[in-house]
């Protein structure tokens, strides 16, 4: 490699590592920040914006994430059916009582690109209500970085 040179990682050079990251206590957009950048290879040095060298992620504890201000009571979620007239919405305070691995879910997918990286990123994304998870043959370690 010649000096002053770019790195550009190629898809057959990933190596790819599995990290828990907490939810419990924290804000979850700041949670679904952090993991949608491991998601995406952003805290590599070998990061390549065209190559998919991003990291396996669980979140636990999803129902003790917090959403800080009025958003429990204000902040909706509007999706649509495919049918005529199909709008519907869900307000996150039924949305983190009822389900709340899929308010993280939504959190994280919006945070990644629309294109087929971003498609592939969030399925190495785990997310789980409590502290219990299935992935301990994976050895996954703890994520160490700031979440504020």
């Amino acid at each position: 490699m010649k000096p002053n040179s770019s790195y550009l990682q190629k898809p057959a050079e990933v190596d790819r590592k599995w990290y828990i990251i907490d939810a419990a206590g924290k804000p979850l957009g700041r949670v679904a920040a952090a993991a949608a950048s491991i998601l995406r290879g952003k805290h590599l040095p070998t990061f390549t914006p065209n190559v998919d060298c991003g990291d396996f992620v669980i979140v636990i504890n999803a129902a003790d994430a917090v959403l800080t201000g009025n958003k429990l009571n204000q902040k909706v979620r509007y999706y649509h059916t495919g049918w005529v007239g199909g709008i519907k919405e869900i307000h996150y305070d039924k949305l983190m009582a009822e389900n709340p691995e899929k308010a993280m879910w939504y959190a994280v997918n919006g945070m990644l690109p629309n294109n087929s990286i971003g498609r592939k990123a969030i399925t190495r994304l785990k997310v789980y209500k409590n502290d219990a998870h299935k992935h301990e043959a994976q050895k996954p370690v703890m994520w160490t970085g700031e979440i504020k």
